[in-house]
């Protein structure tokens, strides 16, 4: 299986992700929209205010997943996890591709960007990701999970 091709084709039918956070050992979940960039980064915007927020300023190891919702008796359509690393952007050309993504992919306008510029305003943050993971019936009846080392895991770092 292509797993590589699957998240491809899997992610644009999906604009909410469950991201997981830590503080002293403790996980915390929340879900966010989110986009990506031809080379599978991840971005979202958050308030520096909200505890998710807050733990990746004191760790940025984070993980999570895309799910297709389905309901009690169908088949489910697979689901994509992930590790990375999440930093929060300043201004600056990352800043600028992450709005460029959100902006496209969420339909929202210019002034995301200058809400940014307040920093009372919702930030962007990149997650960069170590690890991929696909999970679903794919190939049958049985649902199976097939990883992707991406990132600093593909090159050996």
């Amino acid at each position: 299986m292509d797993v590589e091709k699957t998240m491809r084709q899997y992610l644009p039918q999906v604009v909410h992700m469950s991201l997981a956070t830590t503080k002293d050992g403790k996980p915390w979940v929340c879900e966010v929209h989110f986009a990506y960039d031809e080379d599978l980064n991840l971005y979202f915007r958050s308030l520096t205010s909200r505890r998710h927020s807050q733990e990746i300023a004191t760790n940025p190891n984070v993980a999570g997943n895309m799910a297709i919702q389905c309901a009690i008796g169908e088949p489910c359509k697979g689901v994509v996890d992930f590790e990375g690393t999440a930093t929060r952007l300043l201004p600056g050309p990352e800043q600028g591709k992450a709005f460029a993504c959100i902006k496209e992919r969420l339909g929202l306008g210019d002034e995301i960007l200058e809400e940014a510029q307040r920093e009372d305003g919702h930030q962007f943050y990149k997650i960069t990701v170590d690890n991929w993971c696909v999970f679903g019936k794919f190939d049958g009846d049985k649902a199976l999970k097939y990883e992707l080392a991406w990132g600093k895991q593909a090159d050996g770092k």
